[in-house]
């Protein structure tokens, strides 16, 4: 398995260049619809031009300017008090024809379908193809968790924790879920999930809420896998897995509760005989001063890795979900949608530091956020779906 893979449950495709920003990279905000569609967007280059297209909802934007608006499903426009029919989208080539297809993570509890790339047909609306039956969590994640090179969707599904696979040999058959947990109380709107390579041996684990679970050496056989007790959340989103401190170990990233407050670090820690346990840190208070000027975030809904400032190491991209239960649900609904990253920079014989950056007031995340370098410019841009509309934010 490649190591480097493991690293972060967020792993981008795109290699980001190495040097330090002399500053913070500012952004160029790209409105590509005003509407709700979707809470879900991500990328790929579907029509083969070389450039990083958009998906977001029923249509997908082609780069490098994401004006040309294709339909590849019914357009269906959501109420934003309500829900969208779409929480997550995902790429891979699901039938190994070398065109990048559309995954519709749906609404938790219902059935997700793999859209059909026609490539160079003149089909205006792809062919949808079942992927699986009753998709549950709110945040599934999409990492390679058995190393073969394919990314897999980690989600729960009747009680069971797992991720499921898919053949590109055999495209119209569903998709296989392999479970890595015991059955338990999971259910269709069961709060976050992420993956990495907690212990160092090379292998992907899976992290959430009130545990993570250890890969075995036989990985793609059904668990139930090693679990290991530490609440790291209590309604988590997406969780990364990542090196905070620069000491070697993996740490994990996450939302305390993403319909209320607070942003968290788990710091990894050894005893002699080597067994781990983890050490919380606060970025964001998870019961903030409602009287204090200081920075707070409601309904930190999505979560995601990238190395925004180009010094090697993995930063954090989150904001505020808009309306996550509609204009009286949850905690300040009608605070301002944000979307920031937090610089993460090591520090000799201290604390890591990390550094609030905002990159925009009026968009927020969804369930998802994506960070991807569209423009080829070395840094990550920004790309969000959700009950404001769709946006592109490009690096400068």
């Amino acid at each position: 398995m490649n190591l480097t893979r493991c690293l972060s449950a967020f792993a981008l495709a795109a290699t980001f260049v190495s040097t330090t920003l002399a500053e913070p990279p500012e952004f160029e905000k790209l409105v590509l619809a005003d509407k709700f569609y979707s809470e879900g967007a991500y990328y790929a280059d579907f029509n083969r031009d070389g450039n990083l297209d958009v998906v977001a909802g029923p249509f997908w934007y082609a780069g490098p300017d994401f004006q040309q608006r294709h339909e590849y499903r019914e357009p269906m426009e959501f109420n934003p008090v309500d829900y969208s029919d779409n929480f997550l989208t995902y790429a891979g080539d699901f039938n190994g024809d070398e065109w990048p297809d559309v995954l519709c993570v749906p609404y938790p509890g219902t059935d997700a379908y793999w859209y059909e790339n026609p490539g160079e047909s003149d089909s205006k609306r792809w062919t949808p193809h079942l992927a699986l039956h009753e998709v549950g969590n709110e945040s599934p994640g999409w990492i390679d968790i058995n190393g073969d090179g394919r990314r897999d969707l980690v989600f729960n599904i009747n009680g069971y924790l797992g991720y499921a696979t898919y053949d590109p040999n055999q495209p119209e058959s569903p998709w296989t879920f392999h479970k890595i947990s015991p059955q338990g109380d999971y259910q269709r709107f069961t709060h976050g999930v992420g993956a990495g390579d907690i212990n160092g041996d090379g292998r992907v684990d899976i992290v959430e809420a009130r545990c993570w679970w250890e890969q075995p050496e036989a990985g793609d056989a059904d668990g139930p896998w090693k679990q290991h007790v530490y609440p790291f959340a209590e309604a988590a989103a997406q969780m990364g897995v990542l090196d905070v401190n620069g000491d070697g170990l993996m740490d994990v990233v996450n939302s305390w509760h993403c319909h209320r407050y607070g942003l968290l670090w788990h710091e990894q820690k050894r005893t002699p005989d080597g067994k781990i346990h983890f050490v919380k840190h606060e970025i964001l208070p998870a019961e903030p001063d409602m009287t204090s000027l200081d920075l707070r975030i409601s309904q930190l809904h999505a979560l995601t890795l990238a190395d925004v400032d180009s010094d090697g190491v993995q930063d954090i991209v989150t904001g505020k979900r808009f309306w996550s239960h509609g204009p009286t649900g949850d905690v300040e609904p009608d605070a301002a949608p944000v979307l920031y990253w937090f610089g993460v920079e090591y520090q000799e014989n201290a604390p890591p530091k990390i550094t609030p950056h905002q990159i925009d007031d009026d968009s927020g995340v969804g369930t998802q956020v994506t960070a991807v370098d569209l423009n080829k410019d070395g840094t990550p841009d920004m790309v969000v779906c959700n009950k404001k509309g769709t946006f592109v934010f490009l690096s400068k």
